[in-house]
């Protein structure tokens, strides 16, 4: 058994800068299913966004709001928007480079959002800001990684989180006791045949939130992502960032023509695309880089154009096949603004998490934001309220009751998804 103030399970941007935000005299253990670079925050291409100026805050407020179909949650749209720059100022003082003119941030734009306020590094944003976040963190004292580690259980008592238990790369079970936890396991695509998520990342917590009555919302607001680029193999698909719609790329049908307004919310050119397949009996659409010069192409979006030549596609010269996949989760671990869930002592933040910013659809570019503002807000209130537990607790871990748990938690998250949304239908 090992003993911990904070346990912090998932390594992306939410975990990480959770902890570099708790006090440094607090002893952190942040454990991840896999490496600490297979998160998803890794695969983030686009950006982030920010408030550039009091003058954007109606438009970005009702950009949000309108992807989302108005199921938002206002108070967690403010509460991101107007966090922002404060989050932007610690990024840049954790070292990520985000593009620049001379002295001024470069911002572009993309779908479904009026005006230019996405900060971004090339095509791999998520990249820069989760390796420069858990740089720092390796350099800190009081915290400690562990890797290759699975949860499978929360360890509750009174109506209390206490831990978890899991296991190590070799099935070795261990408990991990905590005065606090912070669940940050990321998203869901791993339930999906298609998906541009790390194939790990199959809703764990999702699935004890559920054995242990802690309360969810909207799991069945699941996002596709209109362009991905298709391919006959399997295993993750390879996302093609929004960002190049933003600069003005176009959707293709089999004739060469456009058939969509690509700057529309997610949701709606996911599901043009769909029809436009259905309408030509066709696997897949197609992609034009034809408007964005080459050497914008070579160093806005450098991974993409590499990636795709590596598949056989040189986009400065031809058009590509995509088709949309599974690739973000709105909805999970109801939390409130400070992002505690129903059980005491735990909190979520990320992707697993929910506090409604996002309502039914991401606007682009929030998902880096909206971790990273509300993960700051668990450290804050965590070190604000921080109690020990008034006695010791000695678990007692039953490994039998783990042997099919794989299976069983993921049937658990799919059958609860299918009846939220045959209960919205």
């Amino acid at each position: 058994m090992m003993k911990t103030d904070i346990l912090i399970v998932g390594c992306g941007v939410a975990g990480l800068y959770c902890a570099l935000h708790l006090p440094q005299e607090k002893h952190i253990v942040i454990v991840t299913k896999d490496t600490a670079p297979h998160s998803d925050s890794f695969l983030a291409q686009g950006g982030i966004c920010v408030l550039r100026d009091e003058n954007d805050y109606n438009a970005f407020f009702e950009d949000t709001m309108r992807a989302g179909h108005y199921e938002n949650n206002p108070e967690s749209v403010e509460i991101m928007i107007r966090s922002s720059q404060e989050v932007i100022s610690d990024l840049v003082s954790f070292g990520v480079r985000f593009e620049k003119n001379g002295e001024q941030f470069t911002y572009t734009k993309e779908g479904a959002h009026s005006k230019p306020r996405i900060l971004f590094h090339e095509d791999e944003t998520g990249k820069e800001i989760t390796s420069h976040l858990l740089e720092t963190a390796r350099k800190r004292k009081n915290i400690t990684l562990i890797e290759r580690y699975t949860m499978v259980d929360l360890l509750c008592k009174d109506g209390m989180c206490r831990g978890i238990v899991g296991h190590d790369a070799d099935g070795r079970y261990s408990a991990i006791c905590a005065d606090y936890t912070v669940l940050a396991t990321g998203g869901i695509g791993g339930l999906f045949e298609h998906s541009t998520n790390y194939r790990h990342l199959t809703g764990d917590a999702l699935a004890l939130a559920l054995k242990h009555g802690i309360r969810l919302q909207h799991i069945d607001y699941i996002q596709i992502h209109p362009t991905t680029l298709y391919t006959e193999k399997d295993g993750r698909e390879f996302l093609i960032s929004e960002s190049v719609r933003g600069e003005g790329a176009v959707l293709l049908n089999s004739k060469g023509e456009r058939f969509v307004n690509e700057l529309l919310p997610r949701d709606v050119v996911a599901n043009a695309i769909f029809a436009e397949m259905k309408k030509e009996g066709t696997r897949h659409v197609w992609l034009s880089f034809a408007a964005i010069p080459e050497e914008e192409i070579k160093t806005h979006f450098p991974h993409i154009y590499r990636h795709c030549l590596e598949e056989g596609y040189d986009v400065t010269k031809e058009r590509i096949p995509v088709v949309p996949s599974q690739h973000y989760f709105m909805g999970g671990i109801d939390v409130d603004r400070y992002s505690k869930t129903s059980m005491e002592r735990l909190y979520a933040v990320g992707e697993t998490a929910c506090n409604g910013v996002h309502g039914r659809n991401r606007l682009a570019s929030n998902s880096l934001l909206e971790s990273l503002v509300f993960a700051k807000r668990a450290a804050k209130h965590m070190t604000e309220g921080y109690s020990d537990p008034e006695d010791d607790f000695i678990p007692i871990i039953d490994e039998k009751k783990y042997e099919n748990y794989r299976e069983e938690y993921k049937q658990a998250v799919l059958a609860a998804i299918e009846k939220e949304k045959q209960s919205h239908e």
